[in-house]
C-alpha cells in the first residue's frame, strides 16, 4: 500500500474518532501540543510471504533458462526449460489419465516466456504486497494458493490446452482485495470506493484482453477471481475502532468460522477435481 493510501487511512481514522467524541469534549489533535497529538494507525503487516513467492517464480524460470544457455540438456536433447513445462504444466490428459494432480501446484510457478514472467511478477509485486499487508501472511498465502487451485480447476474443466502461470492466483488477489474493500467500505469511506473502482477497472481490462487473445487462459483467470473473492470475504479483517482505550486503537476482527469455511472451499475444489471429466 502506498504512503498516500496509508495517509488517507489515518485521516479517515481521525475523522471517525472525531465523530465518536462528545460535542463538549475538545479535539485532542487540536488542543494538544504536537508532542501530545493523537494518532491512530491501521494495523498492517510486513509482506514477506509475497517476496518469497515472487522470488520462487523468478528462480523457477531463471535457473532452467541459465542451464539452457550453458548448453545443458536432458539425455542430450531436451532442454531443462522444456522438461519443466512437460512435467509441470497443467495438462488435462496427464491429470485425468495419469493422476498427476501435483500439476495444479507446479503450473502456478511456471511461465511460458520472459514477458509472461515479467507481467505476472509485476502484478504479484503490486497486488501481493498490498494484500499481505492487509490480510497478514497466513491469510494471504491461503488466498494465493487456493485461488490458484481454483483457477487451475476452472482451466481443467473448460480448457483442453496445457497452461502455466500464476495468473489464476493473481486474479485471486484482485478478488480478495475487492472483497476486503467491499467489507470495509463503511469504515474506510472514500478510499474504499476509490480502490474498488480501480480494481474493477483492472479486472475488466484484463478479462477483455483474455477474451480477445487466443493463447490467454481466461478460464483460469475467472476461476481464480471468483475463488479469491470468496476467500477474501471469508478471511478479510473487519477493522473496528476500540473507543474504550485512549488513545483509540484499531482492532482486527475476523469472520466467525472464516478459517473453517476456507478449508471447506479447499476440500470442495479437491472433490471437484475427482468428479470432472475434462476436455482432452
Amino acid at each position: 500500500m502506498s504512503d498516500k493510501n496509508d495517509t488517507e487511512y489515518q485521516r479517515t481514522l481521525r475523522n471517525l474518532e472525531a465523530e465518536r467524541r462528545p460535542s463538549d469534549e475538545p479535539d485532542p489533535t487540536e488542543a494538544a501540543s504536537p508532542a501530545m497529538s493523537l494518532q491512530v494507525r491501521v494495523p498492517l503487516f510486513t509482506p514477506w510471504v509475497a517476496r518469497i513467492l515472487l522470488t520462487i517464480n523468478i528462480v523457477v524460470f531463471a535457473v532452467p533458462w541459465l542451464l539452457d544457455m550453458l548448453g545443458i540438456r536432458i539425455a542430450g536433447a531436451v532442454s531443462i526449460y522444456e522438461f519443466s513445462l512437460i512435467w509441470g504444466a497443467k495438462d488435462n490428459a496427464a491429470i485425468f489419465a495419469g493422476n498427476q494432480y501435483y500439476r495444479f501446484v507446479t503450473a502456478m510457478f511456471l511461465h511460458g516466456g520472459l514477458a509472461h514472467l515479467f507481467f505476472n511478477s509485476f502484478a504479484l509485486y503490486a497486488l501481493g504486497f498490498e494484500t499481505e499487508r492487509l490480510f497478514g501472511a497466513q491469510r494471504f498465502l491461503a488466498i494465493y494458493m487456493i485461488a490458484g487451485l481454483g483457477g487451475g480447476v476452472a482451466s481443467y474443466a473448460l480448457n483442453p490446452n496445457p497452461s502455466v502461470g500464476a495468473s489464476g492466483a493473481i486474479f485471486g488477489l484482485i478478488g480478495a482485495l475487492i472483497a476486503f474493500y467491499t467489507v470495509s467500505r463503511r469504515m474506510l469511506g472514500g478510499i474504499a470506493r476509490q480502490q474498488l473502482g480501480s480494481l474493477i477497472f483492472i479486472t475488466m481490462i484484463n478479462l477483455a484482453l483474455g477474451f480477445t487473445t487466443p493463447y490467454i487462459d481466461n478460464n483460469a483467470h475467472i476461476g481464480g477471481l471468483l475463488t479469491g473473492a470468496l476467500l477474501g470475504w471469508l478471511l478479510a479483517p473487519r477493522f473496528a475502532l476500540d473507543t474504550q482505550s485512549y488513545p483509540p486503537t484499531f482492532v482486527r476482527l475476523g469472520l466467525r468460522h472464516g478459517w473453517a469455511l476456507t478449508l471447506a472451499v479447499l476440500v470442495a475444489l479437491m472433490v471437484l477435481i475427482t468428479l470432472i471429466t475434462p476436455p482432452l
